[in-house]
């Protein structure tokens, strides 16, 4: 009678007892391997179908998140802009005498007859009508002449315009004699802001070419809604704007815009000198889609200027038909942006899926130490190597493929999106990884004979390894990342990776010496667990020489992927902050209004709030002028403060730092704060520009009411936290000695602070402190609140979202992989305690040997990928550019910071022990217990 196979621990191995055809089910029949073997193992199964669905999950959620977020990106950047730089505005000139409402919808009908394709008219319709050149001046003198300057008004006829308006008073334009003034309908905020009401003539000038003409206000209406897409672009039709002319000083006036009826077409020209048909067609940006940039960009440029223009042309009859829009210039920007994130966004999902590799190449080595004897066994009975492999695939398949199906649906339900090319790719990707990894596995330990350890093998391997990272860190540092315009660069994605890898490979070569040098000190001591322990860390499981290096390499790719990642989010957040703060030239500023300055108990009580470190009230001109340099005279912009706070200010704000002590004695030598004489020249810091064209010696400095004084120049600065960037010429003096010969320059129109200074206390104590005839015409501006709005970019939002959703994942799978490990070791290290548990080992030694023979490799890991994180920063930060994720301009290079780097280690290093503890605490005892029970097998 043949027996079953049995398992290492004595117990029928009901599946290798069908895979030879020893099993029988009723009738004689052969038992199903793959319902026999799920039966045998149920706990292996679920375990391994939850391993696929978690790692299907986040590979197919990844692509999906990252198209989302692409494409919030480019909507919000496209909606930022506002509908009139995301439309298309044709236009041509009227055609007189053959003009008609008719033919302007003809037009409009063809135009958006060519879009669709790519792109589509947004949901409000295109908006079009005919408008004047020029707007005429009008001549009533009852009207408001602001600095003397008569208002202007313009004339148009808009398609439609009675479904986005309603009417107050009066009727809609229409009629009219042709000699008779024009029939046109107003605003009514305009009609109040001019003073005019329904029945008013509104009479012109006429010189030059054009001749007197009159228009009279048949009807005042309403906006239904002023934010309305409809009114976008066009001049001042639901109120008066005040505008300035041109030329020094600026003079004001009104100008704004009435509407005319059908018939009045014709006399548009006579208006304006000529009239202008127009057509806007706002483009549906919710459509759009970062994946179809490129080719939606191709149909709007032959739209503007390409084969579409020649071809609308044609069909309206218009050869003069001309298509213009910032749309082009927009794509570039939007993906000129994309593309700079995208390598700095794709590192954490990078290290993500090398861990997760990881971690399936452990869990097979794994399945196939336990189930080592049980394949070699059926190979012992006469089953091939394929055909114990196709029916591990099959095995897996049954545990794997559902797991996976499902995993995608999931990811497909939570982040919808059309693309799926992506998602499938990526889900099939791990699907396959996690249904091969122990089938192939499985038959290099069947094919093979045992043979000892190849060193040379290894040895070039590591090399090769080795020169490959070396590679690539050159190549990165040598040409940078790859430049906008060539997509994802994968040397800045794979160089980080290469460099855990190099590091996980070293530090596997030194765990072993470091481990069994600290184990032969502790067999010096007293005591048998510390140094069993260390020898067990030392040596590895399973009669190998050397501990797997597959946990080392999970634990640094987890820890260098989030040390770097962290360090490049860390150094976008400080970027923003220095952005911000040049800005607005320190943590806070209250501005007065134009002309005006700070009531000083308003400076007084923003200088008490909590926080403020430093401060200094500055005294602006930018109508100033220096005669006697090079050129003559210069324009200049003045500022006015108390040298040392100032110069604080400028340090602190790293713009324009200067030394304090070049302006705070008195000019002349005279005792601080005052001038040692009434002809004595004040001392002034001269920007770098200023300073070229001053060859020496004292100017004459002409301020803007008419005031003057006599400066030298004692040193050179580049810029001023009063104004932004450093170009403009500048001039810097001390408040003390020039408010004593010019007193209006002592009352500041700024007001500058640095601290964690609350935005809110700041706004209050403004409003508390401003005289009731100024209330709301101070501006208060923070740095976190401009910190804040630069952030806010759904680019940088999104790229910032992954990474610390990669972290978590790349967290996650590497517990899992030191999981795996101690697992792995489980049956011996249970067999080795078992025994000294017979010869008096007390239960907590066990739980110390434990944790001795566990914990060394996972915190040196840690310690390692800390290190091997800092170096990558040092290697690839001089190579990347953060502008694309601070929100602006900022310099190329990437610093090291400790702090991101060792809480990435820190608490990767508490999760792994806290997992080590548990393991030994839950699994330790009972498997102990069960080696006692059953007897050493081994």
């Amino acid at each position: 009678m043949t027996r079953p196979a049995q398992t290492p621990d004595g117990s029928p191995d009901h599946a290798s007892a069908a895979a030879t055809g020893d099993g029988r089910g009723a009738g004689g029949r052969s038992a199903p391997w793959v319902r026999t073997r799920l039966r045998s193992a149920p706990s292996s199964a679920v375990l391994a179908a939850a391993l696929a669905f978690v790692a299907v999950l986040l590979a197919a959620a990844l692509p999906r998140a990252v198209d989302r977020g692409a494409d919030q990106a480019l909507r919000s950047f496209l909606d930022d802009r506002g509908p009139a730089s995301t439309s298309l505005l044709a236009t041509s000139e009227a055609r007189y005498g053959k003009q008609s409402v008719d033919e302007l919808d003809s037009v409009r009908d063809a135009l958006v007859a060519r879009t669709g394709v790519g792109f589509a008219v947004a949901p409000a319709g295109p908006v079009h009508g005919s408008q004047a050149v020029k707007a005429r001046d009008l001549a009533n003198p009852e009207l408001p002449h602001p600095d003397g300057v008569p208002p202007k008004l313009d004339l148009l006829y808009l398609r439609e315009a009675g479904a986005h308006a309603e009417l107050v008073a009066g009727r809609w334009p229409g009629g009219g004699s042709p000699d008779g003034p024009v029939p046109v309908a107003l605003s009514q905020q305009a009609a109040q802001t001019l003073g005019v009401r329904v029945g008013t003539v509104l009479e012109t000038f006429a010189g030059g070419f054009s001749t007197p003409i009159s228009a009279e206000v048949v009807g005042l209406y309403r906006a239904t809604d002023e934010a309305d897409v409809y009114w976008t672009g066009l001049p001042c039709l639901t109120r008066a704007c005040q505008k300035n002319t041109p030329g020094v000083p600026p003079l004001r006036f009104w100008q704004t815009a009435a509407l005319v009826g059908p018939d009045g077409l014709g006399r548009l020209g006579d208006w304006g000198e000529g009239a202008e048909d127009f057509w806007r067609l706002p483009v549906d940006t919710g459509r759009l889609r970062a994946d179809r940039l490129p080719g939606v960009a191709a149909e709007i440029a032959a739209y503007v200027s390409g084969p579409t223009t020649s071809d609308l042309r044609r069909a309206t009859l218009r050869g003069d038909l001309r298509v213009t829009s910032r749309l082009p210039e927009l794509f570039k920007q939007a993906r000129a942006r994309q593309q700079a994130a995208a390598p700095l966004a794709a590192i954490g999902p990078a290290g993500v899926a090398g861990v997760a590799a990881v971690v399936f190449c452990l869990a097979a080595a794994l399945t196939a130490d336990r189930r080592e004897s049980e394949l070699r066994l059926l190979l012992a009975r006469g089953g091939s190597p394929g055909g114990i492999v196709g029916r591990l695939l099959g095995e897996g398949a049954v545990t794997v493929l559902p797991a996976a199906v499902l995993a995608t649906g999931l990811a497909t339900w939570l982040l919808p999106t059309p693309r799926w090319t992506a998602t499938l790719l990526a889900a099939g990707a791990v699907t396959l990884l996690a249904l091969l990894a122990f089938p192939v596995r499985a038959a290099a330990l069947l094919s093979a004979r045992r043979r000892g350890p190849a060193p040379r093998r290894r040895l070039v391997a590591e090399l090769l390894v080795v020169a490959a990272t070396a590679a690539a860190v050159f190549e990165v540092r040598s040409r940078g990342v790859a430049p906008a315009g060539e997509g994802l660069d994968p040397l800045l994605v794979a160089a980080p990776l290469l460099l855990a890898l190099c590091g996980g490979l070293v530090l596997a070569r030194l765990q072993p010496v470091l481990v069994g040098a600290l184990a032969r000190m502790a067999g010096r001591r007293p005591g048998l667990v510390g140094f069993l322990g260390l020898a067990r860390a030392a040596r590895g499981t399973g009669g190998r020489s050397r501990p797997s290096v597959l946990p080392l390499i999970a634990l640094l790719l987890a820890v260098t992927t989030g040390g770097f990642g962290s360090t490049v989010l860390d150094a976008v957040d400080a970027g923003r902050l220095r952005v911000a703060r040049l800005t607005v030239g320190g943590d806070v500023q209250i501005a007065a209004p134009y002309g005006g300055a700070l009531p000083p108990e308003m400076v007084r009580a923003a200088a008490a709030l909590p926080g403020v470190r430093t401060s200094v009230g500055v005294w602006t001109d930018d109508q100033a002028f220096v005669f006697g340099t090079d050129q003559g005279s210069t324009q200049v912009t003045v500022i006015v403060a108390e040298p040392a706070a100032y110069a604080e200010l400028a340090r602190t704000v790293g713009r324009g730092p200067f030394d304090a002590a070049l302006i705070s004695g008195a000019a002349g030598g005279g005792a601080a704060g005052a001038p040692a004489s009434a002809d004595a020249p004040l001392p002034a810091l001269f920007s770098s520009g200023l300073a070229k064209v001053a060859s020496g010696g004292t100017y004459r400095l002409s301020l803007s009411g008419g005031d003057e004084l006599r400066i030298r120049s004692v040193g050179v600065v580049e810029g001023t936290p009063a104004r932004g960037g450093t170009g403009g010429a500048l001039v810097v003096l001390p408040a003390g000695p020039t408010t004593a010969l010019v007193p209006r320059t002592g009352k500041p129109d700024r007001w500058f602070a640095t601290g964690e200074v609350d935005g809110a206390r700041v706004r209050e104590a403004v409003r508390a402190t401003a005289p009731a005839a100024a209330a709301g015409q101070f501006t208060v501006r923070t740095s976190a609140a401009t910190a804040a709005e630069l952030g806010s970019d759904p680019l940088q939002r999104s790229a910032g979202r992954l990474f610390w959703a990669s972290v978590a994942g790349a967290a996650g799978f590497a517990l899992l992989a030191v999981l795996l490990t101690l697992v792995r070791a489980a049956p011996e290290r249970a067999a080795l305690l078992a025994r000294l548990r017979t010869m008096g080992l007390r239960p907590r030694d066990g739980f110390r040997l434990i944790l001795t023979e566990a914990l060394p490799q996972a915190l040196a890991a840690t310690l390692g990928g800390a290190l091997v994180a800092a170096a990558a920063v040092a290697l690839l930060g001089p190579a990347m550019d953060l502008s694309a994720l601070v929100g602006s301009t900022v310099p190329t290079g990437l610093r090291l910071a400790a702090l991101p780097v060792l809480a990435q280690a820190l608490g990767l290093a508490v999760l792994v022990t806290l997992a080590v503890l548990a393991e030994a605490a839950i699994s330790g005892r009972r498997q102990i217990t069960t080696e006692l029970r059953a007897g050493d097998q081994r």
